[in-house]
């Protein structure tokens, strides 16, 4: 096993920006949000059709590529919601709250019910009735990201479309608005704008667009080849062909650093799609098909480490271990400031498919075995544990967690 580790010499603070900033929110604290009513009795924090808890209310959106069934696991209960059977999903996407079903039908919509809202110096948990939304037509999305006010649907290839995100809470979905500019990256709204990566005749150059699609600024530091994209309380990242970008605000105005790879990567062993916690700053990438790029967005840093042949990885944040998936069925667990493997578990009744995924919140890890028709649940505090096994009637291909 070999291992690499570069720093940046930039400045290590950053501003923290939460995901979702909304108008009225206190000074939080340890105290609950809706401990007090607001001056028109409404309970701060209040969302109508919704109930609010004191923990995460995650749940596990599940779909079978083959038959076309969709499930929905509540991790809170226990309990399976199974949804009418429809055309079958290719791929699933989730930002959070809704999951998004890639079909030859179009892009199946579900409200899962349940979703975190992050006041930076709070948050709030809330859960609701599970729902159809509908579906939307036209190519399917590459990237889904959202924020409070829009949800992005981004291609591989062609231009973004917007839909309105309290249409999509009110059960619809709504028309869409199309970008004028077609992107070969991602567009992620953030800080109530849309950064737009691998658009243009300058197809390096990262811009920042307001609601309606106007360009307010065109960041100086170049991104070329974007390969993946994530959220994190310290910006938006980019992966580029010389590491990674990030896009950060701050006072209402925009920038960009760029946190290089220690000299030149081969293209195969490039980060091509981050993994992470939600709220964590500590992401992950295949880098080629037996190793592991863990890229500390803190710290600057980017950290190689060699697992062997990978189906999935992912991390809890700093310090947690990274936990990689291999292509034999064992979950293995990586100190990843050392780059030493701390503990192993042949977790998978066979081979890990291509469409495995580890999931992570602030305590566990799930992982589903489409050859047995379960899913895992991992205590990765405690040498990989098997905290709970959830038998399925489906074929767990597709798997995302809601709830944050």
């Amino acid at each position: 096993m070999t291992r690499t580790k570069t720093r940046t010499t930039a400045a290590l603070c950053a501003a923290l920006v939460g995901s979702a900033l909304l108008a009225g929110c206190g000074s939080g604290g340890d105290e609950r949000p809706d401990a007090t009513p607001s001056s028109s009795g409404v309970p701060h924090g209040y969302v109508e059709g919704a109930e609010e808890q004191a923990e995460q209310q995650s749940r596990l959106v599940l779909a079978d590529a083959g038959s076309g069934a969709v499930h929905v696991l509540d991790l809170i209960t226990g309990e399976v919601t199974k949804l009418k059977r429809g055309a079958k999903a290719r791929a699933l996407h989730t930002d959070g709250r809704f999951a998004y079903l890639d079909t030859p039908d179009g892009t199946r919509v579900l409200d899962s019910g349940s979703w975190t809202v992050d006041h930076g110096d709070h948050v709030h948990y809330y859960r609701a009735d599970i729902r159809e939304v509908g579906t939307i037509e036209g190519t399917a999305p590459e990237h889904v990201h959202a924020d409070q006010a829009l949800t992005a649907f981004s291609p591989a290839e062609g231009a973004t479309r917007l839909f309105d995100r309290e249409k999509l809470e009110g059960g619809s979905v709504g028309r869409a608005r199309t970008l004028d500019s077609a992107a070969t990256g991602p567009v992620v709204p953030y800080a109530e704008h849309l950064v737009m990566a691998g658009a243009g005749a300058d197809r390096d150059r990262v811009r920042v667009l307001d609601r309606e699609g106007a360009e307010v600024a065109s960041l100086d530091e170049p991104c070329a080849e974007v390969r993946g994209e994530a959220v994190t309380r310290r910006g938006v990242v980019l992966g580029c062909a010389d590491g990674a970008l990030l896009v950060r605000e701050e006072k209402g105005k925009f920038s960009a650093e760029k946190i290089a790879y220690e000299g030149a990567v081969d293209a195969r062993d490039r980060a091509t799609g981050f993994r992470h916690r939600a709220g964590s700053a500590t992401l992950v990438s295949p880098s080629g098909e037996d190793a592991v790029w863990v890229l500390d967005v803190t710290d600057r840093s980017w950290t190689r480490i060699e697992t062997g042949p990978l189906a999935a990885a992912n991390t809890a944040g700093e310090g947690a271990d990274l936990l990689a998936l291999g292509k034999d069925g064992a979950l293995t667990a990586w100190d990843i400031d050392s780059g030493k493997q701390t503990a192993r578990k042949k977790l998978l009744a066979g081979r890990a498919t291509d469409s495995a995924t580890i999931e992570v919140d602030t305590g566990r890890a799930y992982v589903n075995d489409p050859g047995a028709r379960k899913v895992y649940e991992i205590d990765y505090n405690d040498r990989l544990r098997l905290a709970r096994t959830f038998p399925l009637s489906l074929t767990p291909t597709h798997m995302v967690e809601t709830g944050r």
